[in-house]
């Protein structure tokens, strides 16, 4: 099991837990649209770090992105799985026919 794994079963086991005790819990008592504003706050910081170009900071913020997605999907009763099913649907079709396909 990856860490990513492990990441997005301990925010789902953090459903219903004490707000008091967990971050994670916080947030997904918030309701969705709280995670998906906390979501978009880590993605701002992260492409700062992206342009500013420390690589340590980026690591670091990305992280807090990755955190917060699966935060925010768990909120939408999304799983990381989802995901990556999807990814798996899309892989070895162009980036641009993927695109028109949406468009």
């Amino acid at each position: 099991m990856s860490a990513l794994e492990r990441l997005a079963a301990t925010i789902e086991a953090r459903k219903g837990a004490d707000p008091e005790s967990s971050w994670t819990a916080r947030l997904l008592d918030s309701g969705p649209e709280k995670a998906a504003e906390k979501f978009g706050e880590e993605a701002v910081e992260a492409v700062i770090e992206a342009v500013r170009g420390d690589r340590a900071r980026l690591t670091a913020e990305a992280a807090d992105v990755l955190y917060h997605l699966l935060v925010m999907l768990a909120a939408r009763d999304i799983s990381l799985d989802d995901v990556l099913d999807e990814l798996g649907r899309r892989e070895g079709t162009s980036g641009l026919d993927e695109k028109a396909r949406r468009g």
